[in-house]
């Protein structure tokens, strides 16, 4: 190669970089490799009651575990229970994983409570810790009272002549208690939980018991009874009972393989925490409230800024929360409505009409705003707003009615009473038809025509008695 040739250069050149793009091939395939030997397993954890941002933290954490390729999905539980769409979706998005879900009810003392125990049928491996119990799975108000109520036998229609059998059959031919929906809710969720125990080959009777009687069962009581696949005290007892286990996955049987995995930590972020907070009924009912007030001071006040500002972004926030809400539109709008007219109170006295009309349509929205049998806003929420709402109505009630007695400020009946000094020296008035005597007086520094029934000296005060026309009629002071 001849040194002034540039091709040569550039042959040697390419030749350079090709070799460098095939060494970074190989050490790409190599840490592939690697990481393919060494796979993970993603953790979540579920540490409190299930709501909208739970579901959100959940539906995240397996797509996350999809597109990083993990092995296996753990979710470490504590949990009293929770909302119902909550749950059912995020049952419907592990049974439509195509990672393995396994459910670990930790740590020592912790409960799979109410939804918790649908949480942990619907997974492809259930596990507890173990001093856990998990059960109580019977639907429920959300103030905590059961929907259905243990139907009992009518002990007065039964004689001492009745036989057991005679009293079994009274028993099961007592009609349920509760309403027509609360029986609905019932059979939707036992029928529920028993197709999630037949898919995973669990105990179907026990969790239909769980259902109904509310029952609970420790983790060993658990595992004997084949509510739970496993009993495991850490996450590596737990990795090393499930490996080689199969779990019916919805693109058929799976075998795990979770020996070595290694465990990757997802905690919940910020987004996940602003949703928890804001998703609370109460949290966001309070903020829809501050944002319709804001706008309204702002438009009454334009250029404040400040109360728009923080209006709008309440408002925004309020909303965000009713999409994720189960919301009653109707009860949306009432509010809106009684709000409305109580603000109607305020530019437009009716005596109370508006206002009260206002209250009890606030009132009625509030309750009505959420879905009763999953969430709803505080009552002592509502009263607290309805009565500072009702304070505010009332406070400009009887300021409009004090005004009525006080003296007018402007116009002709501003002018009676009030005290006047004479400019000049009153002259007798000509004529027959006026009698008395006419100057002219100041009042608030403007000069007024006048006429008194006595003489007035330049410089004297005098009082106006009324006004007729452009001339005021005095009186002594």
């Amino acid at each position: 190669m001849s040194v002034h040739d540039p091709f040569g250069r550039i042959r040697v050149m390419l030749a350079a970089c090709v070799f460098t793009l095939g060494v970074l091939m190989v050490a790409q395939a190599l840490w592939a490799q690697g990481q393919q030997d060494q796979r993970s397993a993603i953790m979540l954890t579920i540490d409190g009651a299930i709501g909208p941002a739970t579901m959100d933290y959940v539906v995240r954490g397996i797509d996350q575990a999809q597109e990083e390729r993990a092995a296996l999905v753990i979710i470490r539980m504590d949990t009293p229970g929770g909302l119902m769409e909550s749950m059912r979706s995020i049952i419907s998005k592990i049974l439509a994983s195509p990672v393995p879900v396994a459910t670990w009810v930790a740590p020592d003392g912790a409960r799979a409570a109410s939804a918790g125990t649908y949480i942990l049928y619907g997974s492809h491996i259930a596990a507890m810790a173990p001093t856990t119990h998990l059960g109580s799975a019977t639907p429920v108000q959300m103030g905590g009272t059961p929907q259905i109520e243990p139907a009992q036998p009518d002990v007065e229609s039964s004689s001492d002549a009745d036989s057991d059998s005679d009293s079994s059959q009274t028993e099961s031919q007592a009609a349920p208690t509760g309403t027509a929906m609360e029986r609905k809710v019932l059979e939707d969720s036992v029928a529920y939980i028993r197709s999630l125990a037949e898919r995973h080959g669990r105990n179907a009777d026990w969790a239909e018991e769980a259902v109904r009687e509310a029952v609970n069962l420790g983790a060993r009581e658990a595992l004997e009874n084949n509510v739970v696949d496993v009993v495991a005290s850490d996450v590596g007892d737990l990795l090393q009972q499930i490996d080689g286990r199969s779990v019916a996955m919805v693109s058929g049987t799976h075998t795990l393989k979770t020996s070595n995995l290694l465990v990757e930590r997802v905690d919940p972020n910020w987004r996940t925490r602003l949703l928890s907070v804001i998703t609370n009924p109460n949290i966001a009912f309070f903020l829809m409230i501050v944002g319709f007030y804001g706008i309204i001071f702002e438009l009454a006040s334009p250029g404040e800024l400040f109360p728009g500002i923080v209006g709008a972004v309440c408002l925004i926030l309020a909303l965000f929360a009713f999409q994720v809400l189960s919301v009653n539109y109707a009860g949306l709008a009432l509010i809106l409505l009684g709000l409305g007219l109580i603000i109607a109170e305020v530019f437009a006295p009716s005596f109370g009409i508006l206002g009260i009309g206002g209250t009890v349509a606030f009132v009625i929205g509030s309750v009505i705003l959420m879905d009763g049998t999953q969430q709803q806003v505080s009552l002592p929420m509502v009263g607290g707003v309805a009565a500072v709402a009702a304070g505010f109505m009332l406070w400009t009630l009887t300021r409009f009615i004090s005004l009525r007695h006080v003296p007018s400020a402007t116009g002709a009946d501003s002018m009676i009473g009030r005290s006047a000094v004479a400019v000049d020296d009153f002259q007798p008035s000509g004529g027959a038809q006026q009698q008395g005597y006419q100057g002219h007086v100041q009042v608030a520094g403007e000069r007024w025509n006048a006429v008194a029934d006595h003489p007035v000296q330049a410089g004297a005060p005098v009082v106006i008695e009324r006004m007729e026309g452009l001339v005021l009629y005095l009186k002594p002071p």
